[in-house]
């Protein structure tokens, strides 16, 4: 069955990836807090709208935790400790994910390493996959820049955060949409 390429809250997983503060701390500037933004602004609204959230930490003991702007809106028990880069290389990932579920929607850093990896691997193995661009981040834009070209060209699809809460909500109406309207103004 051909996929429409909007993304389905039905169908999604929302895959945040090592936003944590050491990672953080090297990160470009102001480029980082819209990350940090529209990062919030998925978790809250795949919260709201039911939407499974796993997130990971690669090697938390060098890197430090997730940062704790994002950390009430995720639950211990999602949560994926880490050395290799492609989330898919770590077996205890597949314990995390809802197989029920075809898509996965990828936030996080660094664009170039953790998540084109994790991303081209979940496209590979018959996912579609959403990379939402303005919510990855380099420390080199140019790395950005270079892994947005390559997940485009692997057939990934690269959307923004506006795009994905709204293809998750399909309706302006109800709760959930006031909610999430106030979210992104």
């Amino acid at each position: 069955m051909r996929k429409s390429g909007l993304a389905n809250r039905y169908e999604s997983q929302l895959l945040l990836i090592d936003v944590q503060e050491k990672l953080c701390s090297v990160m470009p500037s102001p480029a980082l807090e819209g990350v940090l933004r529209n990062c919030d602004i998925l978790l809250q609204s795949a919260r709201m709208l039911n939407v499974p959230v796993i997130h990971t930490e690669q090697y938390p003991k060098g890197l430090g935790p997730t940062v704790a702007q994002l950390t009430q809106w995720l639950e211990p028990d999602t949560r994926l400790e880490k050395t290799c880069f492609s989330c898919l290389e770590d077996s205890a990932f597949s314990d995390l994910v809802d197989d029920t579920r075809s898509e996965f929607i990828l936030a996080g850093m660094e664009s170039h390493i953790c998540v084109l990896q994790t991303a081209l691997q979940l496209h590979e193995s018959g996912h579609q996959v959403f990379v939402v661009e303005d919510a990855v981040i380099s420390r080199n834009p140019a790395n950005h820049a270079n892994a947005m070209a390559r997940l485009r060209h692997a057939g990934v699809i690269v959307s923004n955060t506006e795009s994905v809460v709204f293809e998750w909500l399909k309706v302006a109406e109800g709760d959930a949409f006031k909610q999430i309207s106030r979210l992104i103004r």
